[in-house]
C-alpha cells in the first residue's frame, strides 16, 4: 500500500495531537503572593521549582515610577502612592517587579491585572531601575482582570 502526500499529513496532524505538551505550551501557570515565600525572605520550594516557567499572577499596577517605563511593581493590594515618592509610605512585603519588552501604558492603581511572564528568582539589582529584587517577571504582558 502507498501512502499519498495527504494522508502522511493527515497521519502526521493526528499524531501531533496526542504528543504531551509541557504545561507552559498551553497556559502560564497560576502563581499567588502567597505562593511566593516560606517565611521573610526565603523563597518558597513553589516558587523556586517554577523559575525560568511562565507564570500568572493576579494584583495591582503600583503607579509607576516614571513616564515611558518598560517595567512596573505588581502589588497584592492596591497602592495609591508610588512607594519610592513618599518616604512615609511602607514597602509591602508583596511585591513582584514586572519587566516588559514595551513601554507600558499605567493602569488605574484599583484596578486589578493579571500578569504573565517568566518568573526568575534570587537577589538582583536591575541595570536600568536599580531596583534591588529577589522576584521578578520578565517579558511580561498585562491585562486587565
Amino acid at each position: 500500500m502507498t501512502m499519498k502526500r495527504r494522508d502522511v499529513l493527515v497521519l502526521g496532524a493526528a499524531a501531533a495531537f496526542f504528543v504531551p505538551l509541557s504545561r507552559s505550551a498551553f497556559a502560564a501557570t497560576p502563581l499567588a503572593f502567597t505562593d511566593l515565600y516560606e517565611r521573610e525572605a526565603q523563597l518558597s520550594p513553589l516558587a523556586l521549582g517554577l523559575t525560568g516557567d511562565v507564570v500568572e499572577m493576579t494584583g495591582y499596577m503600583a503607579p509607576p515610577l516614571k513616564a515611558q517605563a518598560s517595567f512596573f511593581v505588581l502589588t497584592a493590594s492596591p497602592m495609591a502612592t508610588c512607594p519610592f515618592c513618599e518616604t512615609e509610605a511602607q514597602w509591602p512585603d508583596d511585591i513582584v517587579l514586572v519587566l516588559t519588552s514595551t513601554i507600558i501604558t499605567a493602569v488605574p492603581f484599583n484596578r486589578p491585572i493579571i500578569v504573565r511572564g517568566r518568573l526568575d528568582t534570587g537577589f538582583e539589582i536591575d541595570a536600568e531601575t536599580g531596583f534591588v529584587s529577589l522576584i521578578r517577571l520578565e517579558n511580561a504582558s498585562f491585562e486587565r482582570a
